[in-house]
């Protein structure tokens, strides 16, 4: 890739002198923008010539991101609102903030695990039909209840597909409730699973929580591998009458196919947070108004987090729940720290640290951290480096960003 701009500068940390500009997207919680020192760092809307992006749901477009940008934090779990490939290419580090809205969710799931068990919205609806019936109130709801029986979901099968953060909370709670909780991740970290409770069990495939499940939900990232994995396909090897609730992304479900499932009896309810026009007033469909991370204490969480990991990054190049870069946290162990995120070729980490050599600059600690087709790696250096040296790196084929922090 040929770059037309050197995508580093440099940066004074602890003389007060240099200011990290935080452009902001959205209305971001105090307590979050409370976390950056008011000495280091600006932040606004406006911000020109920005270092860092900070967002919840706003749509960037990758011709919105100035070529300072180093970073782009989501204060929120996705990041399909982030053009992240096109920002991995300029060697810019999109994080987002798992777990940090992860309770919220979990207890929107939970009702909604009870509306697709008992008609609770359409039994509120009949009732405020009865106003101004008087004394009849009270003979006409015991008339009329029957139409509003359900289910109780102690006792039947909860299928899991995804055991994140949320996934994780919503298996836990499910038990709670008596459920027989059954998950599926084939990517579980061994992080995740001590959280589990040994009560929940693992399939071993897909088809095994589909076959044998009452109820289904789905907490995984959406990308070309998730897309519509709730099709006619996996539809037609559930148990029929499967109650679904997708309260992660719309694009995981096929509505079509979601339609056509309520029509044969296949599906039984469809509980979702992304309402569509084809899916509104759907007899077994509820919608809810996107409302899963809603909550104050989400939007707090969510903002802390983001926040703390960019000022992280910018002031000790620290990079943590990164979605395109490795993560990488490395104590400082010199005055002097050049962070170098590039393609992950065989040769790139040589040439660079034949550079540091031939400038007879020692290296004191080095870091390599790989995620896929990218790396990044920390260089501590004995002395001081001139911007004649930093060009001499940033040339390097292969070498997407540099930054030197002192």
């Amino acid at each position: 890739m040929t770059k037309s701009v050197l995508w580093y500068r440099l940066d004074i940390i602890n003389r007060g002198d240099i200011m990290y500009k935080i452009r902001t997207y959205n209305k971001i919680a105090k307590e979050g923008i409370n976390q950056l020192d008011n000495k280091l760092f600006t932040v606004s809307e406006i911000e020109e010539n920005a270092d860092a992006l900070l967002l919840r749901s706003a749509k960037l477009k990758i011709d919105d991101i100035e070529n300072s940008v180093k970073i782009i934090a989501r204060a929120g779990a996705g990041t399909n609102n982030i053009p992240v490939d096109e920002c991995s290419q300029k060697g810019i580090v999109v994080l987002n903030t798992p777990g940090a809205n992860a309770n919220a969710v979990k207890e929107l799931v939970i009702a909604g695990l009870l509306m697709a068990s008992r008609d609770i919205s359409g039994a509120i609806i009949y009732a405020k039909t009865l106003k101004g019936e008087g004394e009849q109130v009270p003979s006409l709801v015991e008339k009329n209840k029957s139409r509003f029986k359900g289910i109780e979901l102690a006792g039947k099968k909860l299928g899991i597909i995804g055991l994140g953060a949320i996934g994780i909370m919503v298996a836990n709670s499910a038990s709670s409730l008596h459920m027989d909780v059954i998950g599926y991740d084939p990517y579980l970290s061994v992080k995740a699973a001590w959280g589990l409770s040994r009560k929940i069990k693992r399939a071993d495939n897909l088809d095994e929580l589909l076959n044998n499940c009452d109820y289904l939900t789905i907490h995984v990232p959406l990308m070309e591998a998730t897309k519509d994995m709730i099709n006619a396909q996996s539809i037609s090897k559930m148990k029929k009458g499967m109650r679904i609730l997708n309260f992660s992304r719309g694009g995981l479900v096929n509505n079509t196919d979601i339609l056509d499932g309520l029509k044969t009896g296949q599906v039984g309810q469809y509980i979702t947070d992304f309402p569509s026009d084809e899916l509104l007033g759907v007899n077994g469909i509820t919608c809810i108004p996107h409302l899963g991370a809603s909550t104050n204490e989400s939007e707090v969480n969510c903002a802390i987090m983001a926040t703390r990991q960019l000022s992280e990054f910018l002031l000790y190049g620290n990079i943590v729940n990164s979605v395109n870069m490795p993560n990488s946290s490395v104590s400082r162990t010199t005055d002097y720290r050049i962070t170098i995120i590039h393609k992950n070729n065989p040769d790139v980490l040589s040439k660079l640290s034949t550079t540091f050599l031939d400038e007879k600059l020692n290296i004191m600690n080095l870091s390599n951290q790989i995620k896929g087709q990218y790396a990044y790696t920390i260089f501590d250096i004995d002395s001081q480096v001139n911007e004649e040296i930093l060009q001499k790196l940033n040339i390097i084929e292969g070498v997407l960003s540099t930054r030197l922090i002192k």
